[in-house]
């Protein structure tokens, strides 16, 4: 951010802590700018620049109030930027870890029905057939791809109380499919 953009922004902020909804929107779309400039220097031209865009104006939103009129706009708002810029590059890693890069070159149809070497109706139906604190474990694991530490939030359980209900799940479902261990 120049001198000249930061003074301009402080001046927005003043206004935009008054009330003034133009001078808010104005705010936002030098932030933008701004955040976006920052983001691209340090990460290049990924794909999810604009998730960092969009994760630092909203904590801007949502910490509007924070900001001291009486100190430079810049470095309240890089705390910010790079806290968000870190936020979404370990959540775009996490992702990365877990999926595979699809290339339409070598995109092959969907298996049809006969072709598959799993009945996904079959699988609805056991999880379905579970003890419902299994069946709540697992959906939010597999289906919903929650963290064991969120499901055991939502569900007022400890996490090593998640791991077993979910393990337990898991041997309930290879029985109920007739499958062995190493399926």
């Amino acid at each position: 951010m120049t001198p000249e953009q930061e003074r301009q922004g402080a001046a927005f902020m003043r206004k935009a802590q008054a009330g003034d909804q133009d001078a808010y929107t104005s705010l936002l779309v030098l932030l933008a700018s701004a955040t976006r400039r920052f983001a691209r220097a340090r990460l290049g031209s990924v794909p999810w620049i604009d998730d960092v865009v969009q994760e630092t104006l909203l904590t801007i939103h949502r910490a509007l109030h924070t900001y001291d009129p009486a100190r430079p706009l810049g470095p309240w708002f890089y705390a910010i930027a790079s806290s968000r810029l870190i936020d979404v590059t370990r959540r775009e890693r996490r992702i990365t870890r877990r999926e595979l890069a699809r290339d339409p070159e070598f995109d092959v149809a969907e298996p049809t029905v006969g072709e598959q070497d799993f009945d996904v109706d079959a699988i609805r139906a056991a999880v379905r057939s579970l003890p419902e604190r299994q069946r709540v474990v697992i959906e939010g694991l597999k289906f919903r791809d929650e963290s064991v530490r969120d499901v055991a939030g939502r569900t007022n359980m400890s996490i090593s109380a998640v791991k077993v209900t979910a393990h337990r799940g898991y041997r309930t479902l290879r029985k109920l499919l007739g499958r062995s261990r190493e399926d």
